[in-house]
């Protein structure tokens, strides 16, 4: 005696050998012995063979035409048996039974399964929705297969390419044009990225670059909704300083101006004036809910993206020739030993007599402009004549307090590479195509107008930020534990030191026309100004405010995407610059090793970190003549050859001491995509789903 019977949704059949109740154990042709429950046991038969059985009645299947079943088959629930007995005749034969068996299994559509061998015919209704969406399967498949197709002869099609940064980085997996990809992928044996591009899906590397920090960033645009900049209500005293502020050319968001007065009565008055958008704009704001929604301007060579609207942020800015509202704080100084005697906050209008650029200036304010009175350059602009004896003071006092700093610090501070300025020919702060001639210079970091800045703003935003904590109103701060290796710079609410600047508090409270938590502090800060010792009930946030440390997170995040994508873009248009210019060999510093035996070098003139081959053992600081490879615009890599080695290699010196932050370059590689070629084919995700 055989049997036929299920077996985890396959039907298979074989001799009985023993028999019970519940169960029966049934040897397979195989010789595999199973044990086979009562209830899986459909058909019992003598003849044919098992085998014979099952190939013979799968071929009376595939001949069963599904709608004439479906007409046949009765209302109520039925068994295999009856439907064979409706479609073929009243003596329908072994086999006829078992392929009806096949048929109905296979056909959920058209038949619902009831219990064993048991079925009912789907409604009408709920089968031509059934049909339908099978045929809809099969013509997504053949549109995969269609859309694969041109991918692999270097076409693509209009669709892929209108979702390429969707499929590429946060794909719908179900979704067609996903597929296509992934099956053209597998068939030309092309990663993906290299498949979309030899299609033409990428028509500029710098669109490519662009498009995608807009889809992770920006999918909604870079536009911003018709506001109105509110007036400030205060009445705020006209202060008797006269501001100046110190910022690149292209800067049009003027945070802070510098004022000094007092200079040679042997006690002078340091202003620190902070542009007060926090006196008019009010946390939850339509304003507050644009600065939160982007947390930070966005910058790029030629190019930024605001955190406010441009009709905000010019209400606001501290430009030249008008008296504007300023969150000051004045610090009283001993002009001779430069010690602090003081410190006041006000809430005021600031005349700002001058917006200097650095770009232009930086050739004229030098060390020695500033500290030999009897040292001129020919044509000195006379308004930064008047402000010399100004600029000497407060550059004397940022070097005293720089040095101060690192005795805290327990290590000089070193400028010892420089930083550098792109400018896009032509550009004029439009959005750039990506052809635009880029042209780099040189600056020198701790420049003297540079370190007069970065001193105030550092004076500023520590007193502040000690001020806050001592009346028990929680800021935004930064915090470093300590210098020691991966010990990394945090944001929080309280007041803990900076080892990394030297300070016992560090709150960013100097810029917050460009970002959103510069803007969160000025609102803690205007309260402790208005309210003293009572200002922690004033102040917006309260401590452990659960806001607060959601404004920390989100910033965090959209501040990392965008200095990460400032830095690529830096990338980008030094690559452009060796291309443009036929840069064919560099000067190189050896910084670290590098993967795969390479090692990782600093180009001497140009912002470019690249591994080069071709070398063994060579200590940081050696330095090199090397060959450049081909550039990738889309990876942004390019790797070097080592020509010959240009120092004494028997001199193992390094290049001097750094900053272990300063050793953090990163180097451009394989982009992290979302498309998995190692998931299962179109057409089996689609039979998968299939009703």
């Amino acid at each position: 005696m055989h049997a036929l019977f299920e077996e985890a949704g396959k039907f298979m059949a074989g001799r009985i050998l023993s028999e019970a109740d519940t169960s029966a154990q049934v040897e397979l042709d195989s010789g595999k012995r199973v044990k086979v429950k009562a209830a899986h046991i459909l058909l019992k038969f003598e003849k044919p063979a098992p085998s014979e059985l099952i190939t013979q009645a799968q071929a009376v299947a595939e001949s069963i035409e599904l709608d004439l079943a479906w007409e046949f088959a009765p209302e109520d629930e039925f068994g295999f048996a009856d439907l064979a007995r409706d479609y073929f005749s009243d003596n329908a034969t072994l086999v006829q039974q078992a392929g009806a068996l096949f048929r109905l299994y296979d056909a959920p559509h058209y038949f619902r399964r009831a219990g064993k061998g048991r079925f009912k015919k789907a409604s009408a209704e709920i089968l031509q929705q059934a049909l339908a969406a099978i045929e809809k399967k099969k013509a997504i498949l053949a549109q995969i297969d269609e859309w694969a197709a041109q991918l692999g002869r270097g076409e693509c099609p209009q669709p892929i390419r209108e979702q390429l940064y969707k499929i590429l980085f946060k794909p719908d997996k179900n979704a067609p044009e996903y597929k296509a990809v992934v099956e053209a992928s597998r068939a030309t044996h092309t990663a993906p990225l290299d498949l979309l591009q030899k299609a033409g899906a990428i028509d500029s590397a710098y669109q490519f670059h662009w498009k995608r920090f807009l889809f992770e960033n920006f999918p909604k645009g870079t536009g911003f909704p018709a506001v109105t900049a509110p007036a400030i209500a205060d009445e705020l005293p006209l202060s008797t300083a006269q501001a100046y502020s110190i910022d690149d050319s292209q800067t049009t968001e003027i945070d802070d101006a510098l004022s000094v007065q007092g200079l040679g009565t042997g006690t002078a008055v340091l202003g620190i004036h902070i542009a007060a958008p926090g006196l008019a704009i009010q946390p939850g704001s339509a304003i507050d809910q644009l600065g939160r929604a982007r947390l930070s301007t966005v910058y790029m060579p030629g190019y930024k993206i605001t955190m406010l609207p441009d009709d905000v942020v010019q209400t606001y800015t501290l430009d030249e020739g008008r008296a504007n509202p300023a969150v000051s704080l004045y610090v009283t100084i001993d002009e001779a030993t430069l010690e602090f005697k003081g410190t006041e906050t006000k809430l005021e209008r600031v005349h700002v007599a001058a917006n200097l650029r650095h770009d232009q200036l930086d050739s004229v304010v030098t060390e020695e402009w500033l500290s030999n009175p009897a040292f001129e350059h020919q044509n000195d602009p006379q308004r930064l004549s008047d402000l010399r004896p100004q600029l000497s003071f407060l550059h004397r006092l940022a070097k005293e307090l720089k040095a101060r700093r690192e005795v805290v610090r327990g290590k000089p501070e070193n400028f010892n590479r420089p930083d550098y300025n792109f400018r896009l020919v032509g550009n004029n702060g439009a959005e750039p195509t990506g052809d635009e001639q880029v042209q780099i210079s040189v600056r020198q970091r701790g420049a003297p107008l540079d370190l007069i800045v970065a001193e105030a703003m550092i004076v500023a935003n520590s007193t502040w930020g000690s001020w806050m904590a001592e009346l028990g109103v929680p800021g935004i701060y930064r915090s470093q534990a300590s210098m020691a290796p991966g010990v990394k710079v945090r944001m929080g609410t309280k007041a803990l030191p900076h080892a990394g600047i030297g300070v016992k508090a560090y709150s960013w409270a100097t810029s917050p026309l460009r970002r959103y938590t510069d803007l969160v502090n000025q609102w803690q800060i205007i309260a402790c100004a208005r309210h003293g010792a009572t200002a922690a009930l004033a102040a917006p946030f309260k401590p452990k405010d659960a806001d607060l440390f959601s404004i920390i997170s989100s910033f965090d995040g959209a501040y990392s995407a965008y200095n990460g994508y400032q830095a690529g873009m830096e990338r980008f248009w030094t690559l452009k610059y060796v291309e443009q210019n036929g840069i064919t060999e560099l000067n190189a510093t050896v910084f670290k090793e590098g993967p795969g035996g390479s090692f990782l070098v600093r180009a001497d003139d140009i912002p470019l970190v690249f591994p080069v081959l071709g070398a063994q053992n060579l200590p940081r600081g050696a330095r090199l003549k090397v060959k450049l490879g081909e550039v990738d615009e889309i990876t942004l890599d390019i790797h070097g050859t080592v020509i010959e080695r240009l120092d004494d290699p028997a001199d193992t010196s390094d290049d001097g001491p750094v900053d272990d932050a300063e050793d953090d370059d990163t180097v451009a590689g394989p982009i992290a995509i979302a498309v998995d070629v190692n998931e299962a084919p179109a057409e089996a995700t689609a039979a998968a789903a299939a009703p």
